[in-house]
């Protein structure tokens, strides 16, 4: 059955947004009367029936409702430098929400390649990811931080700081135990400046490995979330 996206839904009405509207009225030729499912991103799993078909808004008959479905008792939250090749972070985005993860933040270091990123389009990303794996709930994606103002936030949970240079003893997934929400900020292609380390441990972050090799950046931000999905299995 289709699944499509929907942050409006009100006395059991779901309107599409226009983009979901084109698909499922242009691409798909789905008709009145076609039953499909929802996800409204954050925990919302319904079936629902389409009431009206149009290309720029997609009238949908609530049937049934699931909430917090998939909810989980903890939160993961990776920080990552975006990469100066756009499609490599989004990449990143794809992977991350299929994984579970609850929340990305985009961050901008001292050696930082790409200093800004469109969020419009990084929820597009996490949008299809989060239909493409079933997922009612979707990470939130924040605006491009600067590093120094994202560590003046606080957080709950484990703090790990993903570090290429350096003695760092503890794996990521020894260090972390199922349940415990947990922070992993993984850096630009060249990696933290040892300013910026220094400034993370002196916050509470601690140096992990995510294995013996040297990852790129996306990759490491990959195997962050794949470890923290898998330990909560």
């Amino acid at each position: 059955m289709h699944i499509f996206y929907s942050n409006q839904i009100t006395d059991n009405i779901a309107t599409l947004p226009e983009e979901e509207s084109m698909h499922c009225a242009k691409v798909l030729r789905l008709n009145v009367g076609d039953k499909v499912n929802i996800i409204d991103g954050v925990g919302g799993f319904y079936l629902g029936e389409l009431l009206f078909s149009h290309p720029k808004h997609c009238h949908i008959t609530i049937l049934e409702s699931t909430l917090e479905h998939g909810k989980r008792p903890y939160h993961l939250h990776i920080a990552l430098a975006p990469t100066k090749n756009i499609d490599r972070f989004e990449w990143f985005l794809e992977k991350a929400t299929e994984m579970g993860v609850d929340e990305i933040t985009p961050l901008l270091c001292d050696r930082s390649e790409r200093k800004e990123i469109k969020l419009d389009r990084s929820e597009r990303v996490v949008v299809a990811a989060a239909k493409q794996s079933i997922h009612a709930y979707m990470p939130k994606v924040n605006p491009m931080m600067p590093l120094k103002q994202f560590l003046s936030r606080e957080f709950d949970g484990r703090k790990a700081l993903a570090y290429c240079e350096g003695d760092t003893q503890a794996q990521l997934h020894h260090w972390v135990m199922p349940g415990e929400s947990c922070i992993v900020m993984v850096g630009p292609e060249g990696d933290f400046s040892p300013a910026e380390v220094a400034l993370a441990m002196g916050k509470g972050f601690t140096p992990v490995s995510l294995g013996n090799s040297r990852l790129r950046t996306e990759t490491a931000g990959v195997m962050a979330a794949a470890a923290l999905s898998l330990m909560n299995c």
